[in-house]
């Protein structure tokens, strides 16, 4: 039996000093957002869209790949509507903070699904498109959750989020889950990764309670992939091969903490396993988090002795903070402590985070250390079990006229009052 979490993660600091941590978030969190603010890029005086590029080692002719510039701008976006006010977002408004966030939504309105490079496909071998699919349905459907959308762009928004829905089902492994890395070789089976088939089932789940219809036993199919890379001791595969496992290396507990949170609660929302193995991977990843700090904001990718690569970092703490959600509240309160702190341990003399050893991609990393931050507000998918979901696979491609009226219902209820203003601008 795992000790619960209030037992065995004990804090690193005296009471005094956690309230102080605590009390310096505030201010820290609107240098944060005034600094995500300054870093758009691509716009002037005459454009209407602007990103927030992500940037990587990897390149497609020498230039950042579509689908971190899509990926890094929907985080971004979904960072800022999380933790600004929420009565001070208005997109149609303009004052220069609803003037970003709609260029940031201009942006993946025009580029999240633009083909080739963003449509239905595979590059063989490495091809980030569907990172950036995943974030911008994310997104999407979080500014539709809380109804920010202008009456003027709900319809393309609709529209682009059936798209990237229909994107993600069609290029989804045979098998089941998503990977940006597969074979290079032409009908090869490749399998997935759960870095990434984690996040892509929680984005889908959420927009099935939007009341988008898609095959829901794609979600079936990435779950059991997800559940087949769990190994003996607990960790998640980097990659879903059950029968070369080896517990080694990128299988070590300390490999694997990274992603164990996500994956964990993707298949706790299908009922396909438990708190407790809820509650193990939010302990490996405080068990372990030494190993990510090591890596972190260094060069190379997948450096020995457990390959972490630095992207790891932050995506932990975001995916392990949306994990704490669910464990008791008294876990809860003694786990977000402990995250709290070591996200605080981190943060650059210019009030920014950053995993990478780029300056452009602090903007990835405040982002990401934002929606930790903020992640007891915002809502999770709701659980559903497998019997639904394959009930849902059985509805067509286009909802009935019953259903589209539901959603629209559904649209038009006041949004959710928010439980704190966490950002006073």
């Amino acid at each position: 039996m795992i000790l619960p979490l209030l037992l065995c993660l004990p804090l690193m600091t005296t009471p005094t000093a956690a309230f102080e941590v605590e009390d310096g978030w505030n201010e820290a969190t609107q240098e944060a957002v005034q600094f995500l603010l300054k870093a758009q890029e691509g716009i002037d005086e005459e454009t209407v869209s602007g990103e927030w590029p992500y940037e990587g080692v990897y390149r497609e002719r020498g230039q950042i790949p579509p689908g971190y510039r899509v990926g890094g701008t929907a985080i971004v976006l979904r960072a800022l509507i999380e933790t600004l006010p929420v009565k001070k977002i208005r997109l149609d408004a303009a004052d220069p903070i609803n003037v970003a966030l709609r260029r940031g939504l201009n942006f993946l309105l025009a580029e999240s699904c633009k083909g080739p490079a963003m449509g239905v496909g595979f590059n063989r071998g490495y091809d980030v498109r569907d990172w950036g699919h995943i974030e911008a349905l994310e997104t999407l459907l979080r500014l539709q959750q809380m109804k920010k959308i202008p009456e003027s762009l709900l319809a393309d928004v609709q529209t682009r989020t059936r798209e990237l829905i229909d994107i993600l089902v069609a290029n989804e492994i045979p098998g089941g889950g998503w990977n940006y890395s597969r074979s290079r070789r032409r009908n090869a089976s490749s399998p997935a990764s759960p870095f990434m088939t984690g996040p892509a089932v929680m984005a889908l789940l959420r927009a099935r309670d939007l009341g988008y219809p898609f095959d829901g036993n794609v979600v079936i199919r990435a779950l059991k992939t997800i559940e087949e890379a769990r190994i003996e001791s607990g960790a998640i595969q980097y990659s879903t091969q059950p029968e070369r496992a080896t517990g080694e290396g990128f299988e070590a507990l300390e490999g694997a903490c990274a992603r164990m949170a996500v994956s964990e609660l993707a298949l706790y929302h299908a009922g396909m396993n438990d708190l407790d193995q809820v509650r193990f991977a939010v302990k490996a990843f405080f068990d372990h988090w030494k190993w990510l700090e090591r890596r972190r904001a260094q060069t190379g990718t997948h450096n020995p002795p457990f390959y972490i690569a630095p992207y790891y970092f932050f995506y932990a703490h975001l995916h392990t903070a949306r994990a704490i959600r669910v464990l008791p509240e008294k876990e809860q309160k003694a786990a977000r402590s402990r995250l709290l702190e070591l996200m605080w341990q981190v943060r650059d003399k210019e009030g920014t985070w950053n995993d990478r050893v780029f300056p452009r991609s602090a903007a990835y990393g405040t982002a990401m250390t934002l929606m930790a931050l903020h992640s007891p507000k915002i809502p999770l998918p709701a659980k559903v079990d497998l019997d639904e979901l394959k009930q849902w696979g059985n509805m067509k491609k286009g909802a009935t006229k019953e259903k589209a009226e539901e959603v629209e219902a559904e649209k038009d209820k006041p949004a959710e009052k928010p439980e704190a203003e966490p950002v006073r601008l």
